[in-house]
């Protein structure tokens, strides 16, 4: 039964993906750029939507009242990373317009790469090294001007559920320090459900857990991150307690 679902969503995400992408090429060059964004969310809602239905995976976000107070303001948010389920979700269910960092390669990504360049995002080249930053904090400074909130993954990458000493880097930190931005950490569980590197999905709830907002004032890009993952990593045991014990999904 796991098969056949995670088979019948990935023949879903296949069907609805290159029309979506399409449909957004054709309407984008007549909207701005908060338009673009309302319109590519539909996408994200559809699919964690499908997720749902055919795959059994629903989720719940606790501690949303933290964004009370940084509705108004400058806010990056840095967030565990275990899947692509919170990648495709945060777009959906974020109160704010997203801006992903993300290396210049991904635009060359059929479909969802070519979409990806038409919206508003800070898009780095790796090759420039130093330069990258500088880069990277100039286009975020415009973006959260305009009322966006950044979104990083201090981990870098994907990492499996109950590792128990990530590696968290630094440049989220670095770039709220720069900015001046707030800084709000979420620990997410979606790893057991949703795998990466996974063709297998499997049924559950995913928790988004939102912590208290962070100022960068007065610290140093070092503090503030460790100050992050102290909190994530503390509420990940909370969250998703059967990995730090060795489970397996149900």
């Amino acid at each position: 039964m796991i098969f056949l679902r995670s088979l019948l969503f990935a023949l879903y995400l296949l069907v609805l993906t290159p029309p979506y992408a399409c449909a957004c090429f054709l309407v984008f060059p007549f909207m701005s750029a908060d338009r673009r964004f309302r319109f590519v969310r539909g996408w994200p809602r559809l699919v964690i939507g499908a997720a749902r239905l055919i795959c059994g995976i629903d989720y719940r976000i606790e501690g949303r009242e933290n964004f009370d107070g940084v509705l108004d303001k400058p806010v990056v948010l840095l967030s565990k990373h275990q899947s692509a389920w919170e990648t495709v979700a945060y777009v959906a269910l974020m109160p704010k317009p997203l801006c992903f960092v993300f290396k210049r390669e991904l635009l060359m990504v059929p479909f969802f790469g070519w979409a990806l360049g038409m919206l508003k995002m800070v898009h780095i080249n790796r090759k420039e090294g130093t330069r990258a930053f500088a880069s990277a904090a100039r286009q975020g400074r415009e973006r959260l001007a305009e009322g966006a909130w950044i979104i990083m993954f201090p981990e870098g990458t994907r990492t499996r559920s109950g590792l128990e000493k990530p590696r968290y880097k630094s440049g989220g930190a670095r770039l709220a320090v720069e900015t001046g931005a707030w800084v709000v950490p979420m620990a997410v569980n979606s790893g057991r459900l949703w795998p990466r590197n996974s063709f297998f999905k499997y049924p559950g709830t995913v928790t988004i857990s939102i912590g208290p907002a962070i100022p960068s004032a007065n610290k140093t890009a070092d503090q503030l991150n460790a100050e992050v993952q102290q909190w994530i990593e503390r509420d990940m045991r909370r969250i998703d307690a059967q990995s730090y014990r060795g489970g397996s999904p149900a």
